[in-house]
């Protein structure tokens, strides 16, 4: 029996880099290199690709163009869209996760990291719960979930071990995995660091609200930067609270119940 590979289309105006990277992916998937985004829709009348890579500097309609003109056509708006582009600043990712692509690689990449990141995006339609290894324990469905990303591991495990007992807890370190994990989990409530490399606790609040099941969940702020200022801010892009580090365990039990009685109840 012929095997079956997922198809997937590279949108780059660099030759070299299209060759290139159809070289590296070839043995696993089917991989159609076109120059331009105009060229990309002309082929998606013909081909029905698995997921799109997507350059973000290109002449004409650039990446974030192509991706806005995807998601607001219905016939291409579930195609999971990639960014592999060397623009990796933070006004960049940021753009780019808020536009709805799926994932962001930056330039130069190895093929072992790219095709990590492709089957990625992909076990997150077939997976249940993509994310499980992010909980320690069983899930247990009449827990509230709780979503807590900070980029300092310990950190994490401390909320989890405070907090694991009354609700699921799952834990990111990278924040850019955020969008990826809204595809396959709702929080209850969200605790976030301020301050990460990439993008900060303040950047990811307007990616929750963008989400219409989002617009209402609590989202706690637990940082050492506990300035007046800070607080303010995060009082103003819509947190209901913010814990000071170093985190003391009654308190921040007694915070996040607060919160969650009150959108649960």
């Amino acid at each position: 029996m012929k095997e079956i590979r997922r198809k997937i289309i590279y949108v780059d105006d660099v030759n070299h880099s299209l060759l290139s990277l159809k070289d590296r992916l070839k043995h696993r998937y089917e991989v159609y290199p076109v120059q331009s985004a105009d060229k990309l829709f002309d082929l998606l009348i013909r081909v029905e690709p698995d997921l799109i890579l997507l350059d973000v500097n290109m002449p004409g309609v650039d990446g974030f163009e192509a991706i806005q003109k995807l998601k607001a056509d219905v016939r291409y708006a579930k195609i999971p869209v990639i960014f592999l582009t060397a623009q990796n600043d933070k006004d960049s990712v940021f753009k780019g996760l808020n536009l709805g692509a799926a994932a962001y690689v930056n330039k130069p990449f190895t093929a072992s990291l790219l095709i990590e990141s492709i089957e990625g995006v992909f076990n997150l339609n077939k997976e249940k719960n993509p994310f499980k290894e992010l909980l320690i324990g069983e899930e247990d469905s009449n827990k509230p979930c709780i979503l807590a990303i900070d980029d300092v591991s310990i950190m994490l495990r401390t909320i989890q071990s405070a907090l694991r007992d009354q609700y699921n807890v799952y834990m990111l370190t990278n924040p850019l995995e955020l969008d990826n994990f809204l595809r396959g989990i709702k929080p209850d409530l969200f605790l976030l660091d301020h301050k990460m490399p990439g993008i900060s606790g303040f950047d990811l609040v307007p990616i929750i609200r963008k989400i219409p099941e989002h617009k209402e969940t609590p989202i706690i702020f637990i940082t050492a930067d506990g300035t007046p200022d800070n607080m303010v801010k995060a009082a103003g892009l819509g947190a209901c609270d913010f814990i000071v580090k170093p985190i003391q365990t009654n308190v921040l039990r007694e915070k996040v119940a607060k919160h969650l009685l009150k959108t649960l109840t």
